[in-house]
């Protein structure tokens, strides 16, 4: 094994250390205190870890660790670290190593017709895609569409399953800045050599300008969605009573009349943005959040309709997620390179309580990790997407599978990313060992 760049034996300085982990076997080393260099920084940790765990086992595959003291991942040499943060090198330093949170592999893009400006990733068994041509797409893995959502008559910008966790036949939704939404209804075990085509079910209009986002409500009965029109439209999705409340439509194209879609109107319209409502989540069944070019982040009574909560950071905002601990945790970007978080329990709230700075342009996505309090994605204009945790102040990983702009990203399966960008571009970046 090399290690040149911080040998062992070229320091003269040495501190005792105890190697502890969460992980199970075969990442397991000796818990014995150790003297290692004190100039040591993460490869060589890295290296020494990989050393460790080879003597144990020959058929040890070299794999990149990250290191935690005192619950803060080392991101310069201990020396450095600990001079930093005040603590003594005279007694033995327990160190938390942990499997780096970075891809181990990159699948081949799969290429659209346009722009790749929305990606939807909560089911295990399936992705959604939304495009500049008007398209959603319904996808298996990396080159493998089943179905192809048509209707739109502009670039779908958003798309969202409602039942992600549901039996064989699934409900997704898709907005698009011909100012309507759509639901369709398919199966999720459709054909891969030859996508099945599918029309909406049902259409909603009323929405005064493009639509900028969709999210389901929790219960999958109803959606949101935020538009230019600085409104946020609530639906009824469930088929009850349906031709009672909806209006059937048939609608013809040249000699052909297509099959009858019910279009129905919003039964709620939350009023209170100033400028664009460009992001929307639904993460709890009695509230709404909201981020808008009008600089706020707002929190939504769905019962009364009533604006609870605003939140104001002097910047445009183009997206909006909630998770973290105990899924309270807002975190937004928009027309910085800045990626905020703010935590509405904590008193003062006005202030983020993390600001991550390392894109250099406006941030076009971010994604909390759907099992892990410290994980979260962000995508930028600047075409890449990166990992964070909550314990340091630079990223874990910085993908950079894309070419131009990244527009959406998303988790999926929890254990890889998936990220569309102006590139035309779906790219997986999968093995992604987040605990």
């Amino acid at each position: 094994m090399n290690m040149n760049e911080e040998s062992v034996e070229g320091s003269a300085r040495r501190i005792q250390v105890r190697f502890v982990t969460k992980l199970g076997e075969p990442y397991k080393v000796p818990t014995t205190a150790i003297a290692i260099p004190a100039d040591l920084a993460r490869f060589g940790l890295s290296s020494l870890v990989n050393a460790l765990l080879q003597s144990n086992d020959a058929d040890h595959q070299l794999e990149p660790f990250d290191f935690l003291i005192d619950g803060e991942f080392v991101r310069m040499s201990l020396e450095q670290f600990l001079l930093a943060k005040g603590i003594s090198a005279e007694r033995i330093l327990e160190i938390e190593y942990t499997r780096a949170v970075a891809p181990r592999k990159e699948e081949d893009p799969s290429l659209h017709d346009d722009w790749v400006s929305a990606v939807d990733g909560s089911s295990s068994r399936f992705f959604l895609t939304g495009c500049y041509d008007g398209l959603g797409r319904v996808w298996k893995g990396a080159g493998l569409c089943t179905h192809i959502l048509e209707g739109h008559s502009d670039a779908v910008t958003s798309v969202s399953i409602i039942n992600p966790k549901g039996e064989e036949t699934i409900t997704v939704a898709t907005a698009s800045k011909d100012r309507t939404l759509r639901l369709w209804k398919l199966n999720a075990e459709g054909p891969v050599n030859n996508p099945m085509r599918v029309r909406a079910y049902k259409i909603f209009r009323g929405h005064k300008s493009s639509v900028n986002c969709v999210a389901a409500q929790t219960s999958g009965e109803m959606v949101c969605s935020a538009s230019w029109d600085c409104t946020i439209n609530l639906w009824q999705t469930n088929d009850f009573n349906a031709e009672d409340d909806l209006v059937s439509k048939k609608r013809k194209i040249g000699a052909q009349v297509e099959e009858s879609q019910l279009e129905g109107e919003a039964f709620t319209t939350l009023v209170g943005h100033t400028q664009c409502v460009s992001a929307v989540v639904w993460p709890q069944q009695e509230s709404i959040y909201s981020a808008s070019w009008d600089h706020s982040i707002r929190k939504w009574d769905v019962e009364t309709g009533k604006n609870l909560t605003d939140l104001f950071c002097g910047k445009v905002l183009n997206c909006l997620d909630i998770g973290g601990e105990g899924s309270a945790l807002i975190a937004a970007g928009g027309s910085d390179p800045v990626i905020r978080i703010w935590d509405p329990r904590k008193p003062g709230t006005s202030a983020p309580v993390f600001q991550f700075s390392s894109h250099t342009s406006w941030i076009s996505a971010c994604k909390w990790h759907d099992q892990s309090w410290f994980h979260l994605l962000s995508a930028s204009y600047d075409g890449k997407v990166m990992l964070w945790d909550l314990r340091t102040a630079w990223p874990l990983s910085v993908i950079e599978s894309h070419s131009d702009k990244v527009l959406s990203a998303d988790w999926w399966k929890s254990n890889s990313v998936i990220s569309g960008g102006a590139d035309s571009k779906l790219c997986i970046s999968s093995e992604i060992p987040v605990k």
